[in-house]
């Protein structure tokens, strides 16, 4: 078990970009033990006043759609101009060990010799929403060490959409011929996205019909008020042939702008903190627990207010 000073040489080495620190804190934040709280919180508390936070992207979608091969182009594209980079993989659990299967960081293309590229796979354990219950403490990890941070869920379905509470920016991978843009409209997914990839843009017509499939859906979208102004940039990207990468790192780049300039950003770091942390308080309260404190509306209230206030973390 990590010390208070081993926690905060942990944290020094994660903020100065230390693989091996790096490791050492993600395997502390993937701990369940009971006893291990208190030393998350504290390393949690010890990265948070370090170096600003790296821009975190979630990439979604359904499988198939080629989201491991699209972050490996965008982690590769974004080492070229000097970004530091981690991708955090969500994989399936194995249902005999547990463990994450690996499926998806297998396709990430890398290179051991290279300091600022760190690739992480999780199991799901069972959970509902696409990712993992350390996810957004290990997001926090990364992002504290690195300048731009990959998220890849599991996969996309109707309860998917937990993504956009651990991100900055939510980066939805459609492929042609899917027919998935309709399917995702009536799941409420088509809410969510930032900027939205259609990948397999070698595909020709069909990426196409694909592009005229999301505008309809988006027109949708936009009429029945959830989604803004224009609504998310649309991208035609080849992940296997590194084609449209730059334009789609530039879509990314001008939300992070955006968000930045308008205030967002932090606003929706902080929703997402609240969210997380009223999950896994119903985890150990459950349903009950939280109907004697109030109700879920009440006790949402409380724990904004604290996180607003900085008085405690998640």
């Amino acid at each position: 078990m990590d010390s208070a000073d081993s926690i905060e040489a942990i944290a020094a080495g994660v903020r100065g970009g230390e693989r091996s620190a790096v490791a050492r804190a993600l395997n502390l934040v993937e701990d369940r033990r009971a006893e291990s709280r208190p030393l998350i919180g504290s390393l949690m508390v010890a990265l948070g006043a370090g170096r600003p936070e790296g821009h975190r992207v979630g990439l979604t979608g359904p499988p198939g759609a080629g989201k491991s091969t699209l972050a490996s182009a965008l982690a590769s594209s974004l080492r070229k101009t000097g970004h530091t980079v981690g991708v955090l993989a969500v994989d399936p659990s194995s249902k005999r060990s547990g463990g994450a299967l690996l499926g998806d960081r297998i396709r990430i293309e890398t290179r051991p010799e290279d300091p600022g590229l760190f690739i992480r796979s999780l199991a799901t354990g069972g959970e509902l929403g696409g990712l993992a219950r350390s996810v957004p403490a290990s997001v926090m990890v990364l992002a504290a060490a690195f300048d731009r941070v990959f998220v890849e869920t599991v996969g996309v379905g109707q309860s998917e959409t937990e993504i956009e509470h651990v991100v900055d920016t939510v980066v939805f991978v459609v492929q042609p011929g899917s027919g998935d843009a309709l399917q995702f409209l009536k799941a409420g997914i088509m809410e969510i996205p930032d900027v939205i990839a259609i990948n397999k843009s070698d595909l020709g017509e069909a990426a196409l019909r694909a592009k005229n499939e999301l505008s309809m859906v988006l027109g949708s979208a936009r009429n029945a008020g959830t989604v803004g102004g224009t609504g998310p940039d649309v991208v035609m990207v080849s992940a296997a042939r590194r084609e449209g990468i730059d334009d789609l790192v530039a879509a990314i780049e001008r939300h992070r702008s955006s968000q930045r300039a308008s205030g967002a950003l932090a606003e929706r770091r902080l929703q997402g903190q609240v969210e997380w942390t009223l999950r896994a308080l119903a985890r150990r309260v459950g349903d009950e627990g939280i109907e004697r404190e109030g109700g879920w509306g009440a006790v949402r209230e409380r724990l904004e207010a604290r996180i607003r206030r900085g008085d405690g973390t998640p």
